[in-house]
């Protein structure tokens, strides 16, 4: 995928920010924006609970600290973009197609999830950091010319130091200056300009009949007069904001009129790629390739610019394809090509430079974690099934073939070398030979709150077992399907004659969903099963862990309202405490679940 594109950021001065969608700032090309909000102006969302994935929170309101912009797409193609921020922060988005606030509909793409995982970036398409695992992007967008949308990205943290928008995707290959359509911003001087440190700024502001041109500039004091700057056109050499004013006569009347217009202008810091030396690895194991930042930036900041790391030189330009963090390079030669570019305008790159990866194959040794003795059974052959050519074997028993018999429990660790020019590429295997062990339950996971229970016994170790329920006959298979609620009795057995145990369990059932509409169908959320426990209680949770209400064995249910008021349609959670055979109290372990209210 691409992420070749623009980005729109907060450079030396102030951008345009709006809290509210009816002063949603209009994007086209390099349009800078305000990297702070700070509230939400007019409520946007005052007659809804929730707007797609955003809900209102505890303040009561969806809109945290809020910024609203909007764009018309000119090309036809696909579209993401990129919202970056800091990575102690928590932000969220929401896009609409519509061309009127008051008309936005559903979201066609929403975002809310807290950055536990302290990423950088959320949005749609891929995450420039080439992170797959994130859950902090949404698909690509497929749009047409002349589709209007309104974006809106939300503060939830209440502390934030602001945040950029890199807009991305194929459109931007195809349709690198007309993929947002300018028609939206009227201004004599156009849109926002920014460019690279070094590129040429040249503002036209020829007008019809126009009779004089006086230019000024702000750099943050107010405008002051360029001195000598009286023709239509300036060559911008810093970033700041730029005025002009354009005295015209009007034929008809030989009157004079007045044109003012304004344009902000920022220049992006430009990048540059410095050597990294080439790499020799021992394969099949992950290489950390922004370990190899530092090296690539020079003296540049992270805090200024980025590196990505690629297959082909094409792929470095386009910023397309980033490889993964965390990279498994393939056995033999590769290289990499790196790009380093700004944080604030992506247009500003370098992608010159690649350097070589050679991984010399690991040894391959696959040896159970742990291996059994049962007196009276054979004894247990250890290693590798085909032992590979070219690699050496060395046994924490002093042994050095690759394989051996071992006739007494304890440790049994297995080294094996490859050597190939300078590198020394070792793996070592440890497996446990436990001797006389009868069998034993890791973990019993009782899918019980579905409509059709589920019981499986994953087992301390690896062996050959067999399972059985309550009177039922012994199965292979550890799971158990169509469990009815109650206690049960689960045995466990080696087939070999090491051993058997057995588990009491407690399966009860409940709806995943109920309708509290009064129809009498779905009125209550129970959970059934209830009394074959000892005290049992239900507590009911909302997503954010407020307890909303308490079930035992004798409540009917829940009718879906707290202190006597609806909740709203949501998913809840829940949880159950009862006392044991001891009178304990105990947590269910394995009836942690959820459910759903609908209306």
């Amino acid at each position: 995928m691409l992420t070749i594109g623009f980005i729109l950021v907060f450079i030396c001065l102030r951008g345009q920010v709006s809290p509210d969608c009816s002063n949603a700032i209009p994007i086209c090309n390099n349009t800078p924006i305000n990297g702070g909000v700070q509230g939400y102006g007019i409520n946007d969302f005052v007659a809804r609970d929730s707007t797609g994935c955003l809900e209102r929170s505890m303040s009561g309101v969806i809109e945290s600290n809020s910024a609203w912009y909007r764009f018309r797409t000119g090309a036809s193609g696909q579209l993401g973009f990129n919202i970056g921020f800091d990575s102690s922060e928590d932000w969220d988005f929401a896009l609409y197609r519509a061309s009127d606030c008051g008309n936005l509909g559903e979201p066609v793409r929403c975002n809310f999830f807290d950055n536990q995982d302290e990423n950088t970036y959320m949005g749609v398409g891929e995450d420039p950091t080439g992170d797959t695992a994130t859950v902090q992007y949404e698909p690509w967008l497929q749009v047409e010319p002349g589709q209007d949308y309104y974006l809106l990205v939300n503060n939830f943290s209440n502390v934030n130091s602001g945040f950029s928008i890199q807009f991305t995707g194929q459109i931007f290959v195809t349709n690198p200056y007309d993929a947002l359509d300018c028609s939206i911003v009227s201004n004599l001087l156009g849109p926002p300009i920014v460019v690279c440190e070094g590129d040429p700024v040249f503002l036209d502001a020829t007008a019809e009949n126009a009779i004089e041109y006086q230019w000024y500039m702000d750099t943050g004091g107010g405008y002051q007069e360029i001195t000598g700057e009286t023709g239509p056109g300036y060559q911008v050499l810093a970033s700041a904001f730029y005025r002009v004013q354009v005295t015209t006569v009007i034929p008809a009347t030989n009157t004079l009129e007045y044109i003012i217009s304004d344009v902000q202008v920022g220049f992006s810091p430009s990048a540059s790629s410095f050597e990294v030396v080439n790499q020799e690895l021992c394969g099949e194991s992950s290489f950390e390739l922004h370990s190899l930042d530092n090296q690539a930036l020079g003296t540049q900041s992270t805090d200024e610019f980025r590196v990505s790391y690629h297959l082909t030189q094409d792929e470095a330009d386009l910023d397309s394809n980033p490889l993964p963090a965390s990279w498994t390079p393939q056995d033999g030669a590769s290289t990499v090509y790196y790009r380093v570019t700004s944080l604030e305008n992506p247009l500003c790159y370098d992608a010159s430079l690649s350097f070589e990866v050679n991984s010399v194959p690991l040894p391959q040794l696959d040896l159970p974690e742990e291996a059994y003795i049962c007196i009276g059974t054979s004894q247990p052959l250890l290693g590798p099934d085909i032992p590979e050519d070219g690699v050496s074997y060395l046994w924490s028993t002093g042994e050095q073939t690759p394989q051996i018999t071992v006739t007494q429990p304890g440790t049994y660790t297995l080294t094996a070398t490859r050597s190939q020019g300078g590198l020394q590429c070792e793996v070592r295997d440890t497996v446990e030979v436990i001797g006389s062990v009868p069998p034993a339950i890791r973990e019993i996971v009782v899918e019980d709150m579905q409509t059709s229970n589920t019981v499986t016994v994953e087992p301390l170790q690896p062996g050959s077992f067999e399972y059985a329920l309550n009177d039922g006959p012994y199965q292979s298979s550890p799971v158990f399907r169509g469990v009815p609620p109650g206690t049960h009795q689960l045995h466990m057995r080696d087939t070999q004659g090491c051993g058997s145990i057995t588990e009491m369990i407690t399966v009860v059932g409940f709806n995943t969903f109920f309708t509290p509409n009064g129809d009498g169908l779905n009125d209550f959320w129970s959970v059934s099963g209830l009394r074959q426990l000892t005290e049992p209680q239900i507590f009911i949770f909302d997503r954010y862990g407020k307890l909303l209400k308490q079930l035992d064995a004798a409540t009917a249910g829940w009718d879906g309202t707290f202190n006597g008021k609806p909740m709203p349609a949501s998913d809840y959670w829940f949880r159950l405490n009862y006392k044991d055979a001891d009178g304990q109290p105990v947590t269910a372990k394995y009836l942690r679940s959820h459910f759903s209210l609908k209306r």
